[in-house]
């Protein structure tokens, strides 16, 4: 064989090696689906884009769910957009479902945070939807055992966290357990992230009380489980994504496991976000490797986090710019009970990165 297309074939079968394909999460690109799409019969499942065919089945078995999975792919977005907007890597990529860059096709911290806010992003939708009465199959969460305490008592809607992880798991994991859905070890990472997102999910569930009593005086509390909004459980993982552990697949004993690559003494934490491919510092654009770099992009000029221009521009400098902005102001209070504005409009300056 030419020592030309060996290079060339061991090149090629690294980059399958390092891709992981992104089955799992192509069923955002339910995201575009349209409004028209009435979902009321079986064969519309193959108009569904972005599914694979384990998805397929299940939407033609739970065709109630759908609407609320489509839902679902939107919220990742939104979220997940808003939650990177002030970082290099903002999540711009996302909308390209299905057909993503290596950012999100290869096994990087990016696609450990994309996983985990899918699958708790699914679970979360499906669990509101359950108390808001959207979906037949379900209803409120149970009624928890404890005692609630002196004045509360357990009531109204809770939001069905177990039927939310059990419908969510089974349709965001299934592209997972396919045969052809990538390497081992990617299929290992992204059921793992995955599991974060939910175990993050579950820890969302709190308390949430309405407050009765004559006058307002709130003497007697109803409360049920409810839990956090998906943009604070994006914020969680965002933490995570910061601090994600490198990982690397090695046998131990009979089999091969995901170990932490500097410190593989132990084994990986249930816990936190892993990654097996370093991501590119998304300064310059180079879609080889998945950066949309920063030109052009929006900075603060005054902040010394992750959006000051000093870091958002990498070192390059940014252009100054003017901007209109209309607000609310001279706001006057009328008995009763509202509340007249006007609109003002005054000139703020701008920065964008070179």
């Amino acid at each position: 064989m030419k020592p030309s297309l060996r290079f060339f074939l061991a090149g090629f079968l690294l980059l399958i090696l390092q891709t992981g394909l992104c089955y799992g999460i192509k069923w955002i690109a339910l995201s575009k689906t349209s409004l028209a799409l009435a979902l009321n019969q079986t064969q519309h499942c193959k108009q569904l884009e972005g599914l694979v065919v384990s998805q397929v089945q299940l939407c033609r078995s739970n065709l109630e769910l759908m609407q609320t999975i489509i839902q679902a792919a939107r919220e990742v977005i939104k979220t997940c957009r808003k939650t990177f907007s002030d970082m290099r890597w903002n999540c711009s990529s996302i909308e390209l479902a299905p057909n993503y860059l290596l950012d999100l096709e290869r096994g990087t911290r990016e696609s450990a945070f994309v996983y985990a806010l899918s699958a708790a992003a699914i679970s979360h939708t499906i669990a509101r939807a359950c108390t808001t009465g959207d979906l037949p199959g379900c209803s409120c969460g149970p009624i928890p055992g404890e005692t609630p305490g002196p004045g509360y008592r357990w009531g109204g809607c809770a939001d069905n966290l177990n039927y939310g992880l059990i419908m969510g798991s089974k349709f965001s994991d299934a592209p997972m357990k396919m045969k052809k859905s990538g390497s081992q070890a990617n299929k290992l990472m992204h059921l793992h992230n995955s599991e974060v997102g939910r175990q993050v999910l579950k820890a969302s569930l709190e308390m949430k009380c309405k407050c009765h009593g004559v006058s307002g005086s709130c003497s007697i509390k109803t409360c049920w489980k409810g839990l956090q909004e998906l943009r604070d459980i994006a914020l969680d993982l965002k933490t995570k994504y910061l601090s994600a552990t490198k990982v690397v697949h090695r046998p131990m004993g009979t089999r091969k496991y995901l170990v932490p690559k500097d410190i593989d003494i132990r084994p990986v934490k249930e816990t936190e976000l892993i990654y097996l491919q370093s991501s590119p510092d998304f300064c310059m654009k180079n879609e080889k490797v998945g950066s949309h770099g920063t030109q052009d992009r929006q900075c603060n000029k005054t902040s010394n986090g992750s959006d000051s221009c000093d870091l958002m521009c990498c070192g390059r400098g940014y252009n100054p710019y003017m901007d209109k902005v209309v607000e609310r102001c001279h706001c006057k209070y009328h008995w009763c009970c509202y509340v007249t504005c006007k609109k003002c409009e005054r000139t703020v300056e701008r920065y964008v990165c070179k």
